[in-house]
């Protein structure tokens, strides 16, 4: 058996080196495809509807292709690949398993590059002693997990129930479920190998028919079975996703995901410097403990600072409160009356001088909606963090979406706008959650680290398509 100090030596010598920075590059891919919708209206319409149903937390709607980012790895020495959703939402890294049921599913959208369920005759499962097994089991103890695994009393009395396996667990998000086991083997990412990574084997779910490498702060989440082996990997980890407007021809090449630290200051082409980060702390959730939560003071709209409510500045005891850094929402949801108040200040900089589009609204769940004038105007948003000078100014592209609409021979095209920030719901309707999301549209073009070890969530404006070919290049 390879004593963990080796294990850490061979992890070391398979990671990227250099000496400012230790990382492993990985691929993020877009899930845009164009095929699944047939208008503009209609791909705006699933999307804002799938993020108002995973904010709201209803069983309704699945993870859907063209608004999420996939991550691919190999498992096992068949080296079976497998894809997932990237979530930073969820703590668990799960799997379709052979046999495979999927209910609720029929008509839904798959991931076009979704792998078939996995074959796991060769991985191990996890027993009902394992810490993993009590994470899964929202921190059961292992005398009452290895009772439900059938144990006999005087084993579980002796501490022997070790080669009893872990029971299945349930695990929610809020547009899906699922029944799994835990298993363990090894896992492949690039040309990095994590021995007995543990992973959920699941053989029925209800509107998920692709798995998730949950990114959140969990025992179970990748990065945190990374930093119990590496803990320069685990502990710090970032993304960069490309700008796309909802063009699949602009998401063409990946998204860089670093697990490690990269040289931030490093000059890139033209002899200009990257921008550093802008940094916010991370709030503890205790209701919810594997969300990324950070405070908001307020959004700015042009000049005009509009104040956020007290519950997105901070987390009461009861985990409610503050704005969740989401990679698996698209669109970013605020409490009701902080977004009448954005709405309110957007209508009179926008809307004076251009005609309101209601019908555009109505057809793709966004609001509001404009027929732009030749020459509009759209003022800047700037969302400003908490922890001194952690303001963020959005490209024009991450909060108004543009498009031509009509052209169907009874009325020439014309151009319209859409705010990309939606209504979440009042305040006392999401009582037990966080009062916003930040979804992954309003990230696009920024670096955004995860840094666990300093407990902070940083923001840095990046040309996601040439760091991917830096990185690369450097990692070559």
């Amino acid at each position: 058996m390879t004593s963990p100090m080796s294990l850490l030596l061979l992890l070391t010598l398979l990671c990227v080196s250099h000496p400012s920075w230790q990382m492993v590059l990985l691929p993020l891919t877009h899930t845009l495809s164009q095929t699944q919708f047939n208008s503009t209206h209609h791909l705006l319409k699933s999307t804002s509807n799938r993020s108002a149903a995973r904010f709201r937390r209803q069983l309704s709607l699945p993870l859907s292709p063209g608004s999420d980012y996939t991550l691919s790895f190999n498992l096992g020495p068949q080296a079976q690949t497998i894809t997932l959703y990237m979530d930073t939402g969820s703590d668990l890294v799960w799997f379709p398993c052979a046999p495979f049921k999927c209910i609720l599913c029929e008509g839904k959208p798959n991931e076009p590059n979704a792998s078939p369920p996995t074959n796991i005759t060769q991985s191990v499962a996890v027993s009902c002693k394992s810490p993993a097994c009590s994470a899964a089991h929202n921190s059961a103890s292992h005398s009452d997990l290895c009772a439900m695994a059938r144990c006999p009393l005087e084993s579980i009395e002796t501490a022997d129930c070790a080669s009893f396996k872990c029971p299945p667990f349930y695990y929610a998000y809020g547009d899906g479920s699922l029944i799994a086991r835990l298993y363990r083997d090894t896992l492949s990412l690039s040309s990095l190998s994590l021995r007995n990574f543990t992973f959920g084997c699941a053989h029925t779910t209800l509107a998920e028919p692709t798995g998730v490498a949950g990114f959140g702060r969990g025992l179970l989440s990748l990065p945190a079975q990374l930093a119990t082996l590496e803990p320069q990997l685990g502990n710090r980890f970032s993304y960069c996703l490309v700008s796309h407007s909802f063009d699949s021809e602009r998401v063409r090449k990946p998204s860089p995901l670093i697990l490690g630290r990269h040289e931030e200051k490093e000059k890139i082409g033209g002899g200009g410097g990257m921008d550093e980060f802008v940094y916010t702390p991370m709030l503890e959730n205790p209701k919810h403990p594997y969300f990324y939560c950070v405070g908001l003071i307020g959004i700015s709209v042009g000049k005009r600072s509009i104040p956020a409510p007290e519950m997105l500045r901070r987390v009461n005891q009861r985990g409610d409160g503050g704005v969740v850094v989401d990679s698996g929402t698209t669109f970013t949801m605020l409490p009701a009356g902080f977004y009448d108040s954005v709405v309110a200040e957007f209508e009179r900089r926008v809307g004076r001088v251009n005609e309101r589009a209601r019908k555009i609204e109505e057809k793709t769940g966004l609001a509001p909606c404009y027929y732009l004038n030749a020459g509009a105007e759209v003022p800047a948003v700037t969302l400003r963090f908490a922890g001194g000078n952690s303001s963020v100014v959005l490209p024009r592209k991450n909060y108004f979406y543009e498009f031509l609409d009509g052209g169907d021979g009874a009325r020439d095209k014309r151009r319209v706008g859409c705010l990309m920030l939606m209504n979440g719901g009042d305040e006392a309707e999401l009582s037990g959650g966080p009062g916003a999301t930040l979804g992954n549209y309003q990230q696009q073009g920024f670096e955004v680290v995860y840094d666990l070890e300093e407990k902070r969530v940083g923001f840095a404006r990046r040309q996601c398509a040439s760091l991917w070919e830096r990185l690369n290049h450097d990692k070559n």
